[in-house]
Parts: structure tokens; sequence; C-alpha cells
């Protein structure tokens, strides 16, 4: 794992970093996840690989329980064999050019891992660019509107959370983050 960017917004610590989500030592890890969660590629699939098929059929329960999860919805299950104690599952929108918020249902999303994070009263979060891989949500748009939900929710909430990790193992994504989190935060306490 290589540390992009560190820094501090009130009291928690948000780091943008490039590496495996699967070998996060967080308390929760975030799956970018489709709405019957069904883990078979990308960050999905990485992390039923690495965690073993548990994670897969607690996320069959919870949708033969509960339904398909919403668009901007979250569900969770255990981490299997992952470092993680938690797998909160975000479903992202599918990019369609604006034509039906998408932009607005990233945004809950993020919200919904962040309240969910605090409900569960966690200190550490893992969260990939939910959206950006193969559901085709434009990178640097994907990081404006997380640093916006990030920044909004840690200035109106009282939070757990000691540390948000943005973690994404491809380069290009993570430079995208940085790039948006420096300008964006470009006054605050680098730490």
């Amino acid at each position: 794992m290589k540390t992009y960017l560190r820094m501090k917004i009130n009291n928690t610590i948000v780091e943008v970093v490039n590496g495996d989500i699967t070998k996060e030592e967080t308390e929760a890890i975030v799956n970018a996840a489709n709405s019957h969660l069904s883990h078979g590629g990308g960050v999905a699939g990485a992390i039923v690989r690495a965690g073993g098929r548990i994670i897969q059929e607690e996320s069959n329960e919870y949708v033969k329980n509960h339904g398909p999860v919403e668009t901007g919805e979250v569900a969770v299950t255990s981490a299997g064999s992952l470092p993680a104690k938690y797998v909160i599952h975000a479903v992202g929108p599918i990019w369609k050019g604006e034509k039906e918020n998408e932009k607005e249902l990233l945004a809950k999303a993020i919200r919904n891992v962040l309240k969910k994070a605090n409900e569960l009263k966690l200190k550490s979060i893992s969260i990939p660019a939910i959206s950006s891989g193969i559901f085709g949500f434009p990178k640097k748009l994907c990081a404006q509107i997380f640093a916006e939900e990030i920044e909004n929710f840690l200035k109106n909430n009282k939070t757990s959370l000691e540390l948000i990790r943005l973690t994404n193992i491809d380069e290009y994504t993570t430079n995208i983050f940085m790039k948006v989190f420096e300008e964006k935060f470009k006054d605050l306490y680098r730490i």
C-alpha cells in the first residue's frame, strides 16, 4: 500500500492510498456492489476470492430476506477470512450520462456507507471509488462527489470514525482522487 495523501478533517484522518482493499486492516472495507449482491467481477469478485464464499453466501441470504439492494443503499456482511470485520456493500449507480440522477445516487451511496460505519461504531474504513470501474462513472466526478460527501459528513456529524481510507488498486484512479482532494482541501493541514 502506498499513501498518496493524508489529511485531517475535524478529528478524522482521510487518506488516499494505492493498494489492494482486500488486504486492508481497517475494521470495514466497502464493496462496490450490484443490487443483487452477486459478486462476480471487479472489486466485488476480488473481495469474495480473498475473503471466501461466506461473503457471497451471506449476501445471498441478505437479498433473500430483504430483496435487492436499491441504488444508493448499503448492506453489511461479515468479511470472511479478510483482515476486516465487515464488508459494507454499497450499490452505486451505473453511469448513463447524467440521465438518471447518477450524481445524487452516488452521493447517497457514500453518505449511507459513512452512516452505516457510524451505526456500527467503526473507527476505520476503506472505500474504493464506487461506480467508477465497470459501472463507468467518470473518475474525476466520482472523486469530487466523494470529497464533497466526506467533508459534509465529517463537518455535520459526530462520528466514531478516526480513519477514512480511500483505497484503489489502480494508480490512475488513485492519482485522480489525490489531485481532486488536494485541490478541494488545499487549506487543510496535511499530516
